[in-house]
């Protein structure tokens, strides 16, 4: 080997969202002149530069390179020991590979986000909000849940009342909020509560809701009742005070009416109407147009026209039962994609992608469905134009539904926001997912075990919608 090389340092460490960088130097100890090119290698190599990508080095001289490392503020970034190296490759002698390795040390951090779905729940005697909690930091969280309020006036059950997010993974909590004291009479009042995410060593993460309590029965029916409970009252009074001769006037009316009436005589039994023609029914395949301007018009000549009804469309669950009538003990899910400006796709099965790659055109809306999986549930997060933050939003609510139904998330309506993400999971067995976002290849394959778990596929940021997505059960 006719090249020299040493990392200073062998090992650094650096913070997600910031940069570090390390020195590769390395000396020509062959007896020609060579010119060498670097390439970063490893996990870390998408967030590796090397400045200059390429040197020239004489016999015997020494030149140096500077690897710059600067890992993002995401999930992906994960914390911890990640061993890097770089790949240098002589001109004169390309077989002459040599590998470098160092190790970059990765600090953990944590972020949390949580959203109630939806913020205003309503009922009499209970409300059902959802709080999602998404894990954005590379280190796992564990947290514990509860709710209060102004006065204690609500009570609150959460399920479950621990959770632990992977990093990248979102959890949903389900709560029900039940009043202290139920309004039988009157309108509705608003209660604001507070959920809140606490874990150990830092603040919080609290999150703002309103429950609005319906009255049992409304202010106007009470008063109605009032007033006829009243009338009833004031009847009965006066029936007992005024005590009405009720048998003599019937009595001397029946034989003032008994002696003006002449003795009755038979009259002839009415003879029954028609009975209507049953017709028998079209079929909902055709309709014989000229029958219909014949009856409509008063007739007409020329042979009948038919009209054929358009053939059902073929959908994730469709495609998901034909599956299961070859295989009915197998696992199966089904998919299709809307497209911007593509319209809904035909449905694919079982890890066949379903979207675009390349050509810039947003997922709007999936078509889901599954089998021999216990039943699936699915929300899509889309594009939010009044973010704050950059980031999208969760749809108000979760669609559920059982083995070989479709799920529809998203929206297929013109003007419809892009998504940028979506969540799934299934009643049994696991359920894994690989997404392409805008601007980005296809990610590492994910999967989750069965509800309450969900896997997350997409983005966050609302510059980085779905193009693609692989589904398998």
């Amino acid at each position: 080997m006719s090249l020299w090389t040493s990392l200073e340092p062998a090992s650094a460490t650096v913070d997600p969202g910031s940069s570090t960088r390390v020195r590769l130097r390395l000396r020509n100890t062959g007896d020609v002149v060579d010119e060498y090119r670097f390439e970063p290698v490893g996990a870390v190599a998408p967030w590796t530069t090397v400045e200059p990508p390429t040197l020239r080095l004489y016999p015997g001289t020494t030149g140096t390179v500077e690897l710059t490392f600067a890992p993002p503020r995401t999930p992906d970034a994960t914390a911890g020991p990640n061993p890097f190296a770089v790949r240098i490759t002589p001109t004169e002698h390309p077989d002459a590979v040599t590998v470098p390795e160092g190790n970059l040390t990765i600090t953990p951090f944590s972020e949390v986000r949580a959203e109630l779905v939806p913020h205003t729940v309503k009922g009499r005697f209970r409300g059902r909000p959802r709080l999602a909690i998404d894990n954005l930091g590379n280190t796992k969280v564990t947290a514990s849940l509860s709710g209060s309020d102004t006065g204690d006036r609500l009570s609150y059950e959460i399920q479950p009342a621990n959770v632990q997010i992977e990093p990248g993974r979102a959890a949903f909590v389900n709560t029900t909020l039940r009043p202290r004291q139920i309004i039988w009479f009157g309108s509705k009042e608003e209660q604001p509560y507070r959920l809140a995410v606490r874990r150990s060593g830092v603040q919080p993460t609290e999150v703002d809701g309103t429950y609005v309590q319906r009255g049992f029965l409304p202010r106007w029916l009470a008063t109605a009742l009032s007033i006829m409970l009243a009338l009833a009252i004031a009847f009965v009074m006066i029936w007992i005070s005024y005590k009405p001769r009720v048998a003599s006037l019937a009595e001397a009316k029946s034989q003032e009416v008994g002696s003006t009436l002449a003795p009755p005589s038979p009259t002839a039994t009415p003879t029954p109407p028609p009975q209507p023609t049953a017709t028998p029914a079209t079929p909902p395949a055709e309709v014989d147009q000229g029958a219909a301007a014949g009856a409509g018009g008063g007739g007409g000549g020329g042979a009948p026209a038919t009209v054929t009804a358009r053939p059902p469309q073929d959908t994730a669950a469709t495609a998901v039962n034909r599956l299961a009538k070859d295989d009915p003990t197998g696992r199966h899910i089904c998919y299709r994609a809307f497209v911007t400006g593509d319209g809904w796709q035909k449905p694919v099965c079982d890890g066949t992608f379903a979207g675009t790659t390349g050509q810039n055109k947003p997922i709007k809306a999936l078509n889901i469905a599954v089998y021999g999986a216990g039943g699936s549930a699915a929300n899509a997060f889309i594009h939010n134009p009044e973010s704050t933050d950059g980031k999208g939003k969760w749809s108000p609510s979760w669609t559920a539904i059982a083995d070989g139904r479709n799920i529809y998330i998203g929206s297929s309506k013109k003007g419809a926001p892009d998504m940028l993400g979506f969540g799934i999971n299934i009643g049994s067995g696991k359920v894994c997912q690989t997404a392409r976002v805008h601007g980005y290849d296809w990610g590492a394959q994910g999967c989750t075990d069965p509800r309450p778990e969900l896997i997350f596929g997409g983005a966050l940021e609302n510059d980085r919608w779905l193009e693609a997505v692989k589904l398998t059960v």
